[in-house]
């Protein structure tokens, strides 16, 4: 639950906390700063950002926030993720003092810094204990426990994995048998660490730890197993025992991207990025010691990670982990609206598809009294939903935009300026967004016109350097500091940007990113393929679903259902697995013979649409409906329907329901009338 915090109590903490309300930053006085315009905002950037930040690095970061409140909440783990859980409470001494534990412990299985500690566990607070901890010893690596084991080995094997913490051989998890598969096909991994699952080590304070496998398997492992809190109690919690001084530029943390079938990319980030999206999430979200908000993302997205945990724990605020499950646990979109005036958070800050979610469970105004913004990002917010909340409950959508390479959010809606649903607002200060036209090689010919669509490149102190291997650079950059964020988009003549599509052909499902060129290999296997395409087809809940495309060989007389049933059994991932396949006579090709795919998504986004408007009419009559989708110089792609024979006193009624049943998907529509 949140704090109030006397001033006699802030004046314990010295000026600096008593002044200014933003802990990371030295130079807000007493009131938030006025960010209303761009000249504002440039008053503000007066102040270089180094004279601004009051930490170096991520451990100096969470030791802040301990330091506004020692003994308040810093995670409250909800077990069940409701909000008649009795919470597993955690201060931010104790917490601090665990991550510390944690950092030694490392250290002292050989991990120094620029030395890779990777995690596989669901949102557990040993998961935040573990991940800041491997940030103070050496780089955090992050992963995805939900993926397959040849991919877990590429990952580990690419961050040079030193130690491996996982959770051990509960029940009603694979994570301990995926573990005991792997762990002797990456060469560099000298300790795994599990989570629970019995005891498997001694230790006392000041011992060198040592411990036995858990469960040897056939054959016996080189690879010792550790219990993670014997490992952590013999470990001081009141200082760094290597006496390490961590800067700025020191690599913190590696995060996979590029989808979560196709060959993955370590990002690859320092201090400085993560401690200045803790920063600016603080200046921009308003955060205060004591501010609550309800966590249910992964901690191996940057969302997760950086926007809400690291900014939330950095501002000395309290984590209401939704079990760990996180939001895929159903009963955390059940109980929403409960959570939220328990724990009172001021901002609702979630993915699309939970923002989605949560606007179908009931609520009445006292539960949602203390709530002051809702934010989200990691795919488009659709534009009826943004209107839901900002009707319904009165809130400003914050819309957010960034990605992994740019430490997560770099523009967002800005709650002191007229918001435009749709438009991810400006970038935040001290970053830059631009508009470009790319050449071939992926390099800048130069800016867009105010208006015009072009590839969106990003520039700031969040931004990343580089990838870990050199070969995924080509292209990054459309120039020295500004990425490439493939995605394309506009700005319109007051600097708000808008994203209009992607240069890139990741299908995104909830925020989830699928890469199609495995899944397309998949089917080109089947002998009754010619060409495949998978795109993504719009979606009210997912904002995409993964759909395939098939040209298939002439005369193989092969039908969807064989097809859909020989990528299901052959994808690794459920998620990437199609939900719909079409055959089709020829494949959209471009002058150059690839596959014209904006071509197939318009025709994804036709055949929703036609489903979606098959059963509107009016009373006693028919009414005709044709749907046409296709580029349009504003939106990127559009909807249009056209309708025949209605009367013009009609027209608005049915307009409103057209409305209800397309306005949840993120592509636009108009109606137009014949």
């Amino acid at each position: 639950m949140r704090t109030a915090y006397p001033r006699r109590w802030l004046a314990m903490l010295g000026d600096h906390a008593m002044h200014q309300p933003h802990l990371l930053d030295r130079r807000i006085g007493p009131d938030w700063p006025d960010l209303s315009t761009h000249a504002a905002v440039a008053t503000f950037e007066g102040v270089p950002y180094d004279e601004r930040i009051a930490v170096r690095n991520t451990y100096d970061a969470l030791r802040l926030g301990r330091d506004a409140n020692p003994d308040a909440p810093a995670i409250s783990f909800l077990p069940g993720a409701s909000a008649d859980d009795a919470p597993q409470l955690i201060t931010h001494r104790a917490f601090f003092g665990r991550l510390t534990q944690a950092a030694n412990a490392f250290a002292a299985l050989g991990v120094a810094p620029g030395e890779t500690v990777s995690l596989l566990l669901p949102l557990v607070p040993q998961a935040f204990v573990t991940l800041y901890g491997a940030e103070a010893a050496g780089v955090a690596n992050p992963v995805n426990p939900l993926l397959e084991p040849y991919q877990l080995v590429e990952i580990l094997r690419a961050a040079r994995t030193q130690v491996l913490v996982t959770l051990g051989p509960l029940p009603g998890t694979d994570i301990w048998d995926k573990v005991l598969r792997i762990r002797d096909q990456v060469p560099t991994l000298a300790a795994i660490v599990a989570v629970g699952g019995g005891s498997v080590a001694t230790a006392r304070p000041g011992d060198v730890p040592v411990a036995r496998p858990l469960a040897p398997p056939a054959g016996g492992s080189a690879v010792p197993v550790f219990d993670f809190d014997a490992l952590l109690a013999a470990q001081p919690a009141d200082r760094l025992a290597s006496g390490r001084v961590i800067a700025e530029g020191d690599t913190a943390a590696y995060f996979h991207t590029g989808g979560t079938t196709g060959t993955p990319k370590l990002v690859r980030h320092t201090h400085r990025n993560q401690v200045y999206q803790a920063w600016v999430i603080g200046l921009m979200l308003r955060a205060r010691p004591g501010d609550a908000l309800l966590f249910g993302l992964p901690l191996f997205h940057v969302g997760g990670a950086l926007t809400q945990g690291l900014g939330v724990l950095a501002n000395g605020g309290q984590l209401v982990v939704l079990s760990g499950s996180g939001w895929r646990n159903p009963t955390a979109i059940r109980d929403v609206w409960r959570l939220v005036k328990r724990y009172r958070p001021e901002t609702f800050g979630a993915v699309p598809t939970i923002l989605a979610a949560a606007l179908q469970t009931p609520h009445q105004p006292s539960e949602v009294a203390s709530l002051r913004r809702v934010s989200g990002g990691g795919s488009a917010i659709p534009v009826a939903v943004a209107r839901s909340y900002a009707e319904d409950f009165k809130l400003p959508v914050l819309e957010v935009y960034g990605m992994t390479e740019t430490s997560s959010v770099h523009t967002i809606s800005y709650a002191d300026r007229p918001i435009r649903l749709g438009s991810v607002g400006h970038a935040v200060p001290y970053s830059r967004v631009r508009v470009v036209k790319v050449d071939a090689e992926g390099r800048s010919t130069g800016d867009c016109a105010p208006g015009e669509i072009g590839v969106v490149a990003m520039h700031g102190p969040g931004v990343f350097s580089g990838y870990l291997s050199e070969r995924h650079n080509a292209g990054a950059f459309v120039e020295p500091g500004w990425v490439n964020s493939g995605d394309l988009g506009r700005i319109d003549t007051d600097g708000y940007l808008w994203i209009t599509g992607r240069a890139k052909d990741l299908v995104i499902r909830g925020g989830h990113n699928i890469d199609p060129l495995p899944i397309e290999e998949i089917c080109y296997q089947h002998p009754a393929v010619a060409l495949a395409a998978m795109v993504g087809q719009p979606d009210a809940y997912a904002g995409e679903l993964p759909v395939m495309y098939v040209q298939p060989k002439p005369g193989s007389g092969v039908d969807t259902g064989t097809l859909i049933d020989w990528i299901r059994e052959r994808t690794p991932e459920r998620a990437a697995v199609p939900v719909a396949l079409h055959l089709i006579d020829t494949m959209p090709l471009t002058g150059v013979g690839k596959v014209f795919k904006p071509a197939l998504r318009w025709d994804a986004a036709r055949r929703v649409a036609e489903r979606d408007l098959a059963d509107l009419g009016l009373p006693g009559q028919r009414v005709a409906m044709t749907v046409e989708v296709g580029a349009h110089p504003v939106h990127g792609s559009l909807i249009t329907v056209r309708v025949t024979g209605v009367p013009e006193a009609e027209r608005g009624a049915l307009a409103a329901r057209i409305g209800e049943r397309l306005g949840p998907l993120a592509m636009r529509h108009e109606v137009v009338w014949v």
